[in-house]
């Protein structure tokens, strides 16, 4: 990969190979994470045979938990995904621009006066309220649009969707035809818990009102809902946090490949005496004589401060020169403290990278230390990064953070422009 906005402007004596040119960029940052396309393809591919033969989507909003939606996008389309489901209409924007045929659903509902927006970019909403059916209703007659749309139906979230009532009062609406819902679906609440008594009581409301939507393609299953069963899986399947590593079984081992890897640099090492104490409030004190690396990511790049350890309480642990090394005192804003008195001299140095996701430290590790979940600590991985892309048989550019990737990044190509609404 190069990052040079024009490679005539190098003299050719200084050419750098593509991976000399990745190494001195990345040189110039705390930390970088790697995306590894290729697993998030084989865990897609995991959850489609799984649910065979229901059609497998992929859900990438929150920039793909964080991953890179549009890279993502590119690749689980070449890969063979037709369905994507987001958020918002921006982020429909930003995946319409990379892939241009699947079918988009935004799942955060219609706002009057959007209509235009989902149009232009070719994309459907999830309606869960019968005032935005009517808004919707609206615009489509007003315009001519026939993009279609979904119905959300809650079946016990009591977040979004249609009631069960509210459902059954539009059913004449589907047996009049030409109705354009394109698929009815509805969220499962507790689908993590093979035995919670909730996942047979969703299962048996949405089943029966999902049958009266007569022609009408139904998704229920999650991640986690996908390993529910057949009875589950109806027509789509919508995985989301699986795709990236997350475990979607957590009752029983992961069956997904780790997606991410998140490396920081040494920025000092030094030596305390013991008794004196490490970070901001004096919480960790040292018991011997202890060597300390210090990391350039913290909480502003998404290690949350909750992983800090205490004189009571120990703390997360990164890997140093292959071996765990256990944080010391509180995490802040830009910087952690290891305690990397028990490797080897010289093992770790100033300017050296640290892993804190990979070799063995996954996603739901960080999330337990985090006191969260893996879905938080994906999303919440900060600006601050290199990102780096590898597999997914898709030539993705070194992801530079934003001011560096402004000077060093050529402009981004804009998408054509989008199609005309009806006349």
């Amino acid at each position: 990969m190069t990052i040079a906005s024009d490679p005539k402007m190098i003299p050719q004596s200084g050419l750098l190979s593509a991976e000399a040119n990745e190494a001195a960029a990345l040189a110039a940052f705390g930390g970088v994470l790697t995306v590894d396309l290729d697993a998030i393809i084989a865990n897609w591919r995991k959850l489609e045979k799984t649910a065979v033969p229901a059609e497998c989507s992929a859900v990438i909003k929150a920039d793909a938990y964080g991953c890179g939606a549009a890279q993502v996008a590119r690749a689980l389309h070449k890969a063979g995904c037709k369905t994507f489901f987001v958020a918002t209409i921006e982020e429909a924007r930003k995946v319409r621009a990379a892939v241009p045929e699947p079918t988009i659903y935004v799942l955060g509902g219609y706002f009057q006066n959007t209509g235009e927006h989902y149009a232009q970019i070719n994309c459907r909403p999830v309606i869960g309220d019968l005032n935005e059916l009517a808004e919707w209703d609206v615009f489509c007659r007003r315009t001519g649009w026939n993009g279609g749309a979904a119905i959300h139906i809650d079946t016990g979230m009591n977040r979004l969707g249609l009631t069960l009532a509210e459902a059954q009062a539009i059913i004449p609406r589907i047996n009049a035809g030409d109705h354009g819902i394109t698929l009815v679906m509805s969220h499962l609440v507790s689908a993590e818990q093979l035995n919670s008594p909730v996942n047979a009581k969703q299962l048996a409301a949405f089943r029966g009102i999902a049958s009266e939507f007569s022609g009408v393609p139904a998704a229920l299953a999650n991640s986690s809902g996908i390993f529910l069963g057949a009875p589950f899986q109806f027509d789509l399947v919508r995985p989301g946090a699986a795709l990236y590593g997350v475990n979607p079984t957590p009752e029983a081992d992961n069956p997904m490949q780790p997606v991410v890897d998140l490396k920081a640099r040494i920025v000092q090492i030094r030596n305390i005496e013991r008794g004196e104490s490490v970070g901001y409030g004096g919480t960790w004190t040292a018991r011997r004589p202890t060597k300390l690396a210090i990391i350039a990511v913290g909480y502003a790049d998404g290690y949350f401060r909750a992983a800090s350890s205490n004189d009571g309480t120990r703390g997360a642990e990164v890997i140093v020169a292959g071996k765990r090394c256990p944080v010391a005192g509180r995490v802040s804003m830009d910087l952690i403290a290891i305690d990397i008195t028990d490797l080897p001299p010289n093992a770790a140095r100033r300017g050296h990278m640290v892993t804190l996701i990979g070799e063995g430290i996954t996603v739901d590790e960080l999330a337990h230390h985090f006191g969260t979940i893996g879905y938080e600590v994906l999303t919440s991985l900060g600006q601050r990064y290199a990102r780096v892309y590898k597999g997914g048989n898709v030539e993705e550019p070194l992801t530079l953070p934003s001011s560096a990737q402004a000077a060093e990044q050529p402009p981004v190509e804009q998408p054509a422009s989008p199609p005309p609404l009806p006349s």
